[in-house]
């Protein structure tokens, strides 16, 4: 008969351990826990949330203070869909407050992904495993369609909204713009358009949570183009049709695509 090592005989559980434990997957049960979880009081909360919040500002301050030092740039992509309309400064300084608001849209663009990440720090002591293994494709897939909808307004949007007024207006009226009112609309539509791309996470979201199935937000298709016709008339800052069928098709086309990944992931 083998005598059993020191080793063994100090801790006779460790080997039991290695054993079951090491390679076993996590049950259902385990994605439901809360991993490091800590105690916290109220006042522990709201001291962190103050922290998140000032370092996030911090971010989105400096972000604008480098898009204003670089500013004529910006304003110069910005300006390339208006080709061949001339810009007036109709008010002393308005270039000045068009700069600054440029750099503030341009700064909080910038500084997004820390903000994101703060918020994310704030929420993640609160989530499950379950919850945590959502947030990587979640972020990534909210940043990419934010991304997609800027690149389709400034590439789709704005030029075929710029080309039906400068056409409309063609002969009749020489095409001088304010500055300060072109990028008001250019920026709404980019910032808007961005927004309204992030309508299949949303749908993923409300899928993950069982509040609506993949079969419910089919059935309710009629509704979806009505809604679609009103989210262009009011998300672009422009009234011409053109804009506002682009913007409700290009939501449609992403509600529909909305649905058929609640369906993949078997809601």
């Amino acid at each position: 008969m083998t005598q059993p090592s020191e080793a063994e005989t100090a801790f006779p559980e460790t080997s039991d351990f290695n054993d079951e434990s090491i390679d076993r997957p996590l049950e259902d049960e385990d994605l439901d826990d809360l991993p490091h979880e800590v105690e916290m009081s109220l006042f522990d909360h709201l001291e962190e949330l103050r922290q998140r919040i000032f370092y996030a500002l911090i971010a989105v301050v400096i972000g604008m203070i480098g898009c204003f030092l670089g500013v004529k740039p910006i304003v110069e992509l910005l300006e390339i869909p208006a080709q061949g309309v001339k810009f007036l400064q109709l008010a002393p300084g308005e270039f000045f407050f068009v700069s600054l608001k440029v750099a503030g849209y341009s700064g909080l663009l910038l500084a997004s992904p820390f903000v994101l990440y703060q918020i994310i720090q704030f929420v993640l002591p609160g989530l499950t495993r379950r919850e945590r293994r959502l947030i990587g494709p979640i972020v990534l897939g909210s940043s990419a369609l934010f991304v997609v909808g800027l690149i389709f307004a400034y590439s789709a949007l704005i030029p075929a909204a710029l080309k039906f007024f400068v056409n409309y207006g063609a002969g009749v009226v020489e095409q001088l713009w304010s500055i300060d009112r072109y990028f008001e609309f250019v920026l709404l539509l980019l910032f808007s358009t961005g927004l309204a791309f992030q309508i299949p996470i949303i749908q993923v979201l409300l899928g993950l949570l069982g509040i609506v199935s993949s079969q419910q937000m089919l059935s309710g298709w009629r509704y979806v183009i009505l809604g679609a016709a009103i989210l262009g008339a009011v998300l672009t800052p422009s009234t011409d049709p053109l804009t506002q069928s682009l913007l409700a098709g290009a939501a449609l086309g992403l509600y529909f695509s909305g649905i058929g990944l609640v369906k993949l992931i078997g809601r």
